[in-house]
């Protein structure tokens, strides 16, 4: 995909803003910047700049709303919805504004548990610096070593310990952004105590790069979990799933201090066939079972991991090698799904319980849907999210996603868990918000970027 030929005195200005080094333009050098990791999201950008700070996001943002140019914040392009390339036509090509020199790691603030980082460090750098000052970072997913600290908070990321730690946004106690009139807001004190009007991190954490660019976040830390155990274990349905989960919270606590459950993951049968096959893993329990839970538990130093009945098809691992063992079956589901073509993810949640019903519709409404020659579902069991992954319809072929997402909605679920809306699914917005919650939403929207500049065509249509 191309830049557009148009504005070469607005290229020209981004080049003295950045350096010619940090300026890219010409197909072959934006190519990394205007697909998404599904390959089915994507288009023309005008050039992608590479700022290094935001002293010079603003006046990238002046220019380009000077120019009348949209512009599209991007991390690690690590999206799985749109929300981080251009759009493949209908729009004016924007300029990228690429994040990944942000990478500050500030110190690790021991007395308040916080520590402030760039926008564009990754989550896995954040989290090693975490550790190496003896604290931990509570959000984990398996992107970790390209998505940055910036798209996880533009996104509200969740990942594998919501249920422990809550969604990125309960991490955020402070935030630094740039508004779309290059003016900057900067939060960062990460005082708990500062109740003097309205929550702006929070307002920006999940706003998908619609109301400004974020730039720098200050991030509540965790102490050290201590000992932990992972168990796979082999259930007949996502019924039986659940009832495990439950029954293994409730004996994670009782079983000694500080025991609790960190994470519940869910992998149906078709997803643990195509993992073994792509990643040449081998099926790890005794029988094939149509749902495969994970559990990882903090044992509370005791060493005791979780109790199970003796009948159980389960394999247990408590030394680090062994659950990264078991963590892949989970982990590397997202490229085995990759590996078998172009994949319509669809990352949905429902209320615990209806997750059941809601889970055995789809896998019955999809088997029935043309052209699909591959899916499942796997998933943050604890958290209500499923991952729906199809494989056969083409790229711009919406008619799964639709009947997935209308499934979804009939139980009283969420047509986006975790990955945000993105431009895959603006025009589905309907279908879990209010008209009145858009308007409010799209109130927020204009107060803040009255030209419609910021990352138009994501969240609405």
């Amino acid at each position: 995909m191309s830049t557009s030929p148009a504005q070469p005195e607005l290229v020209e200005t981004l080049a003295q803003i950045v350096g010619d080094a940090h300026l890219y333009i010409g197909a072959d050098r934006v190519a990394p910047f205007v697909t998404d990791w599904t390959r089915r999201f994507g288009g023309p950008c005008l050039a992608v700049v590479r700022p290094g700070g935001a002293g010079e996001i603003a006046e990238i943002l002046r220019a380009c709303a000077a120019a009348g140019v949209p512009v599209l914040p991007q991390g690690g392009n690590t999206g799985l919805v749109g929300g981080s390339v251009p759009a493949a036509s209908g729009q004016q090509p924007p300029v990228i504004i690429s994040l990944l020199r942000l990478t500050g790691l500030g110190a690790v603030d021991d007395l308040a548990g916080q520590v402030t980082v760039g926008a564009g460090a990754t989550l896995g750098e954040v989290q090693r610096h975490a550790v190496a000052a003896g604290w931990r970072y509570g959000v984990d997913l398996a992107a970790r070593d390209s998505a940055t600290i910036g798209g996880t908070v533009a996104t509200n990321a969740g990942g594998i310990h919501v249920i422990a730690h809550g969604m990125t946004r309960a991490q955020v106690v402070g935030i630094e952004v740039v508004l779309a009139d290059g003016s900057v807001i900067s939060h960062l004190s990460g005082m708990l105590k500062d109740n003097t009007g309205y929550d702006l991190a929070g307002l920006f954490c999940g706003s998908e790069g619609t109301l400004g660019i974020i730039t720098a976040v200050r991030l509540k830390l965790h102490r050290p979990l201590g000992r932990t155990t992972v168990t796979l274990v082999g259930t007949a349905s996502y019924a039986d799933a659940l009832a495990l989960m439950s029954r293994a919270g409730v004996a994670a606590e009782s079983s000694a201090p500080g025991s609790r459950l960190l994470a519940a993951e869910v992998i149906d049968a078709p997803s643990m066939d195509l993992v073994c096959a792509v990643a040449d893993l081998n099926w790890p329990l005794a029988q094939r079972w149509p749902v495969v839970v994970l559990l990882e538990v903090v044992d509370g130093g005791d060493g005791s991991g979780l109790p199970l009945d003796e009948t159980a098809d389960a394999v247990v691992a408590f030394d680090a090698a062994d659950q990264a063992r078991l963590w892949a079956y989970r982990e590397r589901q997202a490229d085995a799904y990759g590996a078998a073509g172009i994949v319509h993810k669809l990352d949905v949640s429902a209320p615990l319980p209806k997750l059941a019903a809601c889970a055995d519709e789809l896998m019955v409404l999809i088997g029935t849907l043309p052209d699909v020659t591959t899916f499942g579902i796997f998933g943050h069991l604890a958290d209500g999210n499923m991952h729906v992954e199809i494989v056969g319809p083409a790229a711009a072929d919406l008619r799964a996603d639709l009947a997935v997402l209308e499934c979804v909605a009939s139980y009283g679920g969420s047509i986006s868990a975790e990955h945000g809306v993105g431009r895959a699914k603006a025009a589905d917005l309907h279908l879990c918000r209010s008209a009145t919650e858009i308007a409010a939403m799209r109130a927020i929207k204009g107060a803040l970027d009255p030209q419609g500049l910021m990352n138009p065509g994501v969240l609405f249509i």
